[in-house]
């Protein structure tokens, strides 16, 4: 029995050495970290003036796919007027509003804000019917 338990024991130390130093194998562990790209924000600021039941329309392009904000600053007289405001695709002197993208407002108010792509677009106020004589307005557009 003491031979067998020496040659036991000789088996179990020789599987425990070469289990512990034949092993070439090893464990790297990196950690990528990515950074959002930036994207440089365009602040156009368009003046007109809207004539009763008319409309006015001026072009911007974005560069890049990115949020886009339309704030109707200023309209007057009177300065509470509701005009309305959209975004839209140029199509010849026109600007059919994207779905969605226009609203009734009083300065200080517009659009929600949206998702473009780059490419051309167009800011379109008009008379939402209750102008009595033309109105003078300022509209900003943050895009990128």
């Amino acid at each position: 029995m003491t031979r067998r338990s020496g040659a036991t024991a000789l088996a179990l130390a020789l599987l425990a050495s070469a289990c512990g130093s034949s092993s070439s194998s090893s464990s790297t562990s990196s950690t990528t970290s990515t950074t959002a790209p930036t994207t440089t924000v365009t602040t156009d600021t368009f003046s007109g003036t809207v004539p009763v039941k008319g409309r006015d329309v001026h072009a911007f392009t974005t560069s890049a796919t990115g949020a886009v904000t339309v704030v109707l600053t200023a309209a007057s007289p009177p300065a509470t007027i509701v005009m309305g405001v959209g975004i839209g695709t140029p199509s010849g002197s026109n600007c059919p509003p994207l779905a969605g993208a226009s609203v009734n407002t009083a300065a200080g108010g517009g659009p929600a804000p949206g998702i473009l792509t780059a490419g051309s677009y167009c800011v379109v106020v008009s008379d939402v019917g209750n102008q009595t004589a033309p109105v003078a307005y300022t509209v900003t557009v943050n895009h990128p």
